[in-house]
């Protein structure tokens, strides 16, 4: 699934397209994804200039000076293709300016649009309970050690919770972890506040290597502009069951919650 990164590179990578342009039409080609397209989508839309785009969590939004936000997921598969053209099979919605087509790519269809008029931030149900954004200055050792006073969940468990922090995914949790040496299974509440006054830079450090990457390419994910995540080559542990961690030791795999999550039992205590 598209992390933070995914989706902020996304983000960055339609604006050239978007932003400060007229959409002179918008047209959906089946009546849902994981959810239906709003029934007034194209109404709204058509004629709206967009003023902005941005993200929050795993969610990209595109702003228009009618103050309507169209908020979209990019679900286990989804993308934008910029490169124009026809509407092929896994093509669901298009957005067209005066110079470009975008149509929104997604072939598992786990993905969702919604529109909200007014401010999202407040008005969207998904963004009302989330956590601060992990590279805003809100998300820091003192505001985690507050967060996690008490919790006896695994620390991975608790980086995951998107009430606790916006956006975080199995991926860069397992790389933030490494980074800090702390065990995926520690209890929360165990991890001391040294622990935690270097897991906060390594997970901003572990997320804007990746923007700056472009993200992570597993199967679906690609850029705007039809480009791989890079990061991947990058990881510390994500991927690398067997293999040599940097301190010598060897990384392992275990399954917490149904999901792989990958340390080095050597130096993550």
């Amino acid at each position: 699934m598209p992390e933070l990164p995914e989706v902020e590179t996304t983000v960055r990578g339609l604006a050239p397209f978007l932003e400060g342009q007229r959409l002179t039409a918008v047209t959906t080609f089946r009546p849902d994804l994981r959810r239906p397209f709003p029934a007034d989508l194209a109404q709204r839309l058509t004629g709206a200039t967009v003023t902005g785009l941005s993200r929050r969590a795993k969610y990209g939004v595109i702003s228009t000076d009618r103050d309507d936000h169209m908020i979209f997921h990019l679900g286990m598969s989804g993308r934008w293709r910029t490169e124009g053209g026809e509407a092929g099979k896994h093509d669901h919605l298009l957005l067209e300016t005066a110079g470009h087509r975008l149509f929104l790519h997604d072939p598992r269809r786990f993905g969702s649009v919604d529109l909200v008029n007014g401010d999202p931030m407040t008005l969207f149900p998904a963004f009302v309970t989330l956590g601060p954004e992990p590279l805003s200055e809100a998300f820091d050792a003192a505001y985690l050690a507050r967060a996690l006073a008490g919790r006896r969940a695994p620390i991975k468990a608790m980086l995951l919770d998107q009430t606790l922090v916006a956006g975080l995914g199995n991926i860069y949790v397992c790389e933030a972890l490494n980074m800090a040496r702390i065990a995926p299974t520690k209890p929360a509440a165990d991890v001391s506040r040294a622990k935690l006054a270097a897991l906060v830079p390594a997970v901003k450090e572990v997320l804007i290597a990746a923007i700056a990457a472009g993200g992570s390419t597993l199967r679906d994910f690609l850029s705007p502009e039809g480009d791989l995540g890079y990061f991947a080559k990058d990881w510390r542990v994500y991927g690398r069951e067997g293999e040599a961690c940097e301190c010598g030791g060897t990384i392992a795999r275990i399954v917490q919650s149904g999901r792989s999550t990958f340390y080095c039992p050597k130096c993550q205590r």
